[in-house]
């Protein structure tokens, strides 16, 4: 999950108008900016200074050297002085890394009784941004802007949203996801143009047979067979009655195959995310359901049912979340608690939550499935906190893509003693009628990547990074004016951004 070699690169706009000295206090300035930044932004990104930039051949060769850098997954941008921004234009035209346009300037305050002219010439962010935003504009380019000074925390909380959503762009650019068997039945949401999600999103989805999966599975050595039950017994809840029973004891190490199996599948050949599917499971003696949970905890992307979408946005959301409080997790709407006193959603699916979402010890168990025709599977059990968190789905409109989000707020649960899944009660935002109501018009999936860690801007960021349409319901959502964005959505990106 390290994204430590990974560099965000610090540039300054300025020009040779104002002579050497001026642009020698530039960089100076620029640098101690990186380093301040470097140090406030808790990102697992470096931040980088890279240089001061005066010409148009120079903004250019900057802007190759970032497209070719495999470490480089965004600039942050900033004109200290005026640059005059037809010498942009060419690098502009070809930089495909994200950015941001940092308007800021290094003094915070105006010194009143010292300010002279040498002092205005150099400090010039308040003349010089606004030249920078017009070539942007000019040329249509979307990017995020930051107002204020660079040690502002609001300013660096910003900063840092923009850092994690050029960490999950990176990572959807290069990731490669394995789906073990197609698409289960006849279900519409889950399918989707993988050429297209590849042209415009970068993911690689790749898919195979569950016999090449078994043959891993069925390779399992016994030595690690008995060291990763053994982790079992002592990670998690496990009933006495339970550690004597020969089937209990037998569906756990079929399990601990399965994971094991699936472990050596995706990193023989480099996976990052993966799905499976109850329709297919030829050769599986069970539904993957405790190692699919492991591998998620380990952050793997996974999506049921052959929902290679939901897959890839999960490992993306682990990913931009890492080092941050809270849990991620593959979900799914699942029941509704329609008491009109608190209408709720219990969130679950038939195996596969992640751990990493709650906060106590899951229990080992084996129950029947009542769907699959195959043998009793192992799962993981517990229950997730309350708190806040967003439900975020990836949906495929035919003519563009959509990235729907829900703010939602998770209680307590109560007892579910004949209920042996995973599980976690929330109340969705504004309200379960609106919020429904809104997600089912805007064609939201039954699947999500739900997330304890990210906030709505970072899912923002991230969307206008991959030019993709964002719709949040929050607490604001009202279904009149809901309608009437995503209509006019429709024109923007339908027909313009996301023309396919």
């Amino acid at each position: 999950m390290s994204q430590a070699q990974k560099e965000i690169w610090f540039i300054t706009g300025s020009q040779h108008l104002y002579g050497e000295e001026t642009l020698k206090q530039v960089e100076e300035h620029s640098k101690k900016v990186t380093a301040g930044l470097a140090e406030d932004i808790q990102s697992p990104v470096q931040i980088v200074f890279k240089s001061v930039l005066t010409t148009s051949d120079a903004i250019q060769r900057l802007c190759r050297e970032a497209n070719s850098s495999d470490n480089c997954i965004g600039l942050i941008t900033w004109m200290h002085t005026f640059s005059p921004a037809k010498m942009w234009i060419s690098g502009l035209k070809i930089l495909d890394k994200p950015f941001v346009h940092l308007h800021t300037q290094f003094n915070r305050d105006i010194p009143w009784e010292e300010i002279d002219m040498d002092f205005m010439n150099l400090n010039q962010s308040a003349h010089g941004g606004r030249e920078f935003g017009f070539i942007n504009t000019l040329m249509g380019i979307d990017r995020k802007v930051i107002v204020g000074h660079w040690q502002d925390p609001e300013v660096i909380e910003e900063l840092e949203t923009w850092t994690r959503a050029a960490i999950g762009k990176d990572e959807l650019a290069n990731m490669k996801l394995a789906r073990f068997g197609d698409n289960m039945r006849n279900v519409a949401v889950t399918e989707g143009d993988k050429v297209t999600a590849q042209v415009q999103l970068g993911m690689d989805v790749r898919g195979y047979g569950v016999g090449d999966l078994v043959e891993y599975v069925n390779s399992v050595a016994d030595s690690d067979l008995e060291n990763l039950v053994d982790e079992y017994q002592e990670q998690y809840k496990i009933a006495s009655d339970d550690l004597s029973d020969d089937h209990f004891n037998n569906a756990v190490k079929e399990a601990a195959r399965i994971e094991l199996g699936i472990k050596a599948f995706l990193e023989e050949g480099g996976f990052s995310a993966f799905t499976t599917t109850f329709e297919d499971l030829h050769g599986l003696e069970q539904l993957p359901g405790l190692g699919v949970q492991r591998l998620m905890e380990q952050g793997y992307g996974f999506g049921a049912e052959g929902d290679w979408k939901t897959a890839a946005l999960v490992r993306t959301t682990k990913v931009m979340a890492d080092g941050l409080e809270g849990g991620t997790s593959f979900m799914e709407d699942y029941t509704y608690h329609f008491n009109p006193d608190q209408m709720q959603v219990l969130g679950a699916h038939m195996l596969e939550i992640c751990p990493s979402i709650t906060d106590g010890t899951p229990s080992l168990e084996v129950h029947p499935l009542s769907i699959g025709d195959k043998s009793d599977p192992a799962r993981l059990v517990f229950n997730a906190p309350a708190g806040d968190a967003l439900n975020v789905s990836l949906v495929d409109l035919g003519n563009r893509y959509r990235l729907l989000v829900n703010k939602v707020e998770a209680v307590e649960t109560p007892d579910l003693p004949n209920l042996p899944v995973a599980r976690v009660l929330w109340d969705p935002q504004p309200g379960l009628k609106t919020a429904a109501k809104a997600w089912i018009l805007a064609g939201g999936a039954h699947h999500t990547s739900y997330s304890q860690s990210l906030q709505v801007d970072h899912i923002r960021d991230f969307s206008e990074m991959l030019g993709v349409e964002c719709v949040v319901i929050d607490e604001d959502t009202e279904i009149h004016d809901f309608k009437q964005q995503l209509r006019s959505n429709e024109v923007y990106y339908g027909n313009y951004k996301g023309i396919r």
